[in-house]
């Protein structure tokens, strides 16, 4: 025993870390901490716990708020083997529409699923999961260390799916039947058993669907009409980057993680919001140090109301907004601290941590049952 905390994300502090409420957007940030036990959180901007759901599963990934006031919840459906070892760090399964008082309102399940799950509010979900390639078809995937697929050379690629309120399938989209594989092979260090390891989906406003392909570091439009990629980020603008979404002026906000970014000897992370017309970079964020901002791993962004952005640091547990300047105005360190149980994350990860896949931020008016509650 030692009567110093040697656990570094604690020790340095947890909470409300920061606050400029003149420059801050108001309103309560939602979080969901991956080894929280099923907590699901709102905060406000001083940091002072609004609500709180504890759900029976851990998150298979993140929490939203839906417009109808429910919260959308993808969580980890119990009970399932490891396809790979990194299948139970971002698997999910179950996908679920959970009332204010933490009643099911409706569910669906797919254990394939991962990452992420865009819940439309009226039933519908489009989400992410997984097929398993072999043989020639499992070959026929570039990149990746050599011999490192699954038992029987198995590539698990990815799929696109959309259901209907009662599960029924609408639309789906096959990595195998329509990514070229020399354009969209895997970064010559990953693992050759996920292959492109899409982590973020989002239906565009065109109807098309925006997908984050992180082992290829490309952000890509698919057409819902006939599946080809109408749109990509050049090759080199973005590193191993999560969570596209597009602004209201069509643009796509990106966080870009920087792992093994070309040219550049120091990862950092960074937020871009890129101009679909031009493929270029018209805004940036990036620490003032770069180095001192680097996720290597998961991250969001939200364009907030009044033109600032929330940025999810997510392996450090840490959320933060920032100005259209680049001034952090809102600080603060998810709390809650735990440990996977499944075997094969904990040995990845064998400390507590604070982790949260994505937050989002609400204004009070998007949360009506919020001033009903208080």
């Amino acid at each position: 025993m030692t009567a110093v905390d040697q656990n570094t994300r604690r020790r340095r502090g947890t909470g409300l870390i920061a606050l400029d409420a003149a420059a801050a957007c108001d309103g309560y940030t939602l979080y969901a901490p991956l080894t929280g036990g099923g907590q699901v959180l709102l905060v406000d901007l001083h940091g002072r716990v609004a609500h709180r759901w504890q759900l029976p599963h851990r998150p298979g990934r993140h929490a939203r708020i839906l417009p109808n006031g429910n919260l959308a919840y993808n969580a980890t459906l119990p009970g399932q083997d490891a396809l790979f070892p990194m299948w139970h760090k971002y698997r999910g399964g179950l996908m679920q529409e959970i009332a204010p008082d933490g009643t099911v309102l409706r569910e669906f399940t797919d254990p394939l699923q991962h990452h992420d799950a865009h819940h439309y509010g009226d039933g519908r979900i489009l989400y992410t999961a997984l097929e398993p390639l072999t043989g020639e078809r499992a070959q026929a995937v570039r990149g990746g260390v050599p011999g490192s697929a699954p038992a029987g050379g198995t590539v698990f690629a990815d799929t696109v799916r959309e259901v209907d309120a009662d599960g029924r399938p609408l639309w789906s989209w096959r990595a195998a039947d329509h990514l070229d594989r020399d354009a969209y092979a895997l970064h010559p260090d990953y693992s050759r058993e996920h292959w492109p390891l899409i982590n973020s989906v989002l239906p565009l406003a065109d109807g098309n669907v925006l997908a984050s392909l992180r082992s290829a570091s490309a952000v890509i439009v698919v057409s819902r009409a006939t599946g080809e990629v109408l749109w990509r980020t050049e090759p080199g603008l973005v590193s191993q980057q999560h969570h596209p979404t597009e602004l209201p002026n069509g643009n796509i906000l990106i966080f870009d993680n920087g792992v093994f970014r070309p040219g550049h000897d120091v990862p950092y992370s960074r937020v871009i919001e890129v101009d679909r017309a031009s493929g270029k970079v018209v805004w940036e964020y990036h620490d003032p140090a770069r180095e001192a901002f680097f996720a290597p791993f998961m991250g969001s962004a939200q364009r907030l109301p009044n033109g600032n952005t929330l940025i999810t640091d997510s392996p450090a547990g840490r959320l933060f907004e920032v100005t259209a300047a680049g001034l952090l105005c809102w600080e603060y360190v998810v709390p809650e601290f735990g440990s996977y149980r499944e075997p094969e994350v904990g040995a990845l990860f064998p400390t507590q941590n604070n982790a949260v896949f994505r937050a989002y931020r609400y204004t009070a008016a998007e949360l009506p049952w919020l001033k009903r509650q208080a």
